[in-house]
């Protein structure tokens, strides 16, 4: 029985209780004493209602997972983000044999679903727009290095110059009319580097589909706000310092919008005292090492947002400015390098605050 219900119960017992004086309207007292009690109980359901709020978690995508959601509905909103969440796992996962990815991979040419179609368009438009930074093709490196099966290793010079030969994003064939797509044999592809941002964006649908107006998603590093807090107030979220653990680089205010960071502490493996992060650069087959060491985009789109983080990190500051410059329409962006110094684009300069840290405005 939920809680309007047992209030609704309690007023009927009242009112039959006094049944007789209310039916001769001759006692306005209780009549009066009903209505007001009425009006408490809806308000207080409604409040109740709103302020509501749900949560769940999940591992998947190969990081831990985070739903957060307020009102009437987020219980229900937030069960069905978590099934969103394994089915997109399970849709493009390039470690799950049987998902959409491996089919791909494994016979070359496949008729595919319109998302997975959505995702190669998205992915060949940002991989010409920074001229091939980001790489969906880049699956046969990332495997050689062992991130994804997490059975690490240093490729010699030989392998990698190899393997390098196999990353080309304008070798994916896409007939849209037959909803075919085709690739090499030596070619494979991989999400890894959007999916999770795409998934941001299909919860967030999800969320609006079930009238939650608030809410916060956290997918490893990629977080979605939806809407505003319950006050009306910003979320803050805390960009993580890629230096210190314990400590964060700043709090980002946001409403609306996905917050996406990209850095090499987030994945990485040591072989002879010397750390190897699973960012790689698509031209070297080699860690990236453009002197950033964290990358943060702030975009509505958050298959973007991911797709591009993890472009901008690659490309380093310089050229990553640069970019910034030409789409300053689209996103904005927080970069911390290798000498722990902030460039942060004016676009959230008010909304950026840091307590450890010197901060550049980039215009």
């Amino acid at each position: 029985m939920t809680l309007l219900q047992i209030m609704l119960k309690s007023l009927t017992e009242i009112i039959e209780l006094n049944g007789k004086r209310l039916m001769n309207f001759k006692n306005s007292r209780i009549l009066k004493l009903a209505a007001v009690i009425t009006v408490m109980i809806i308000a207080a359901y409604c409040f109740l209602s709103i302020n509501k709020c749900t949560q769940r978690s999940i591992f998947a995508m190969d990081t831990y997972m985070e739903i957060t959601a307020y009102g009437w509905n987020s219980k229900k909103a937030a069960d069905k983000a978590i099934d969103e969440i394994c089915r997109l796992e399970d849709m493009l996962s390039t470690e799950k044999t049987d998902s959409e990815i491996a089919r791909i991979n494994q016979t070359k040419s496949v008729n595919i679903s319109d998302e997975t179609a959505y995702l190669i368009s998205k992915s060949n438009e940002i991989s010409k727009s920074t001229q091939g930074a980001f790489d969906i093709t880049i699956y046969p490196v990332m495997r050689a290095w062992g991130f994804g099966s997490g059975e690490y290793r240093v490729p010699d010079s030989v392998e990698i110059k190899e393997l390098i030969k196999r990353v080309d994003y304008t070798r994916i064939e896409y007939d849209e009319a037959a909803h075919k797509l085709s690739i090499p044999d030596e070619v494979e592809i991989d999400f890894g580097g959007i999916a999770k941002g795409y998934t941001s964006d299909k919860v967030a649908e999800i969320m609006q589909q079930y009238g939650i107006k608030s809410a916060i998603l956290n997918l490893g590093g990629n977080v979605k706000a939806v809407g505003s807090k319950l006050d009306g107030s910003k979320w803050k979220v805390a960009v993580k310092s890629p230096c210190d653990s314990a400590q964060y680089m700043g709090i980002l205010s946001v409403n609306d919008t996905c917050v996406i960071t990209s850095g090499g502490y987030e994945r990485f493996f040591e072989k002879n005292g010397k750390k190897y992060h699973h960012i790689i650069d698509p031209d070297t087959g080699l860690p990236a090492d453009s002197g950033l060491i964290s990358v943060t985009v702030v975009c509505n789109d958050g298959t973007k947002a991911d797709a591009l983080s993890t472009a901008l990190f690659i490309m380093g500051n310089e050229k990553a400015q640069e970019y910034w410059r030409k789409h300053k329409t689209e996103f904005d962006m927080i970069l911390m390098d290798s000498n722990e110094h902030i460039y942060v684009t004016e676009g959230i300069e008010d909304d950026f605050e840091s307590q450890y840290y010197s901060v550049e405005i980039i215009k």
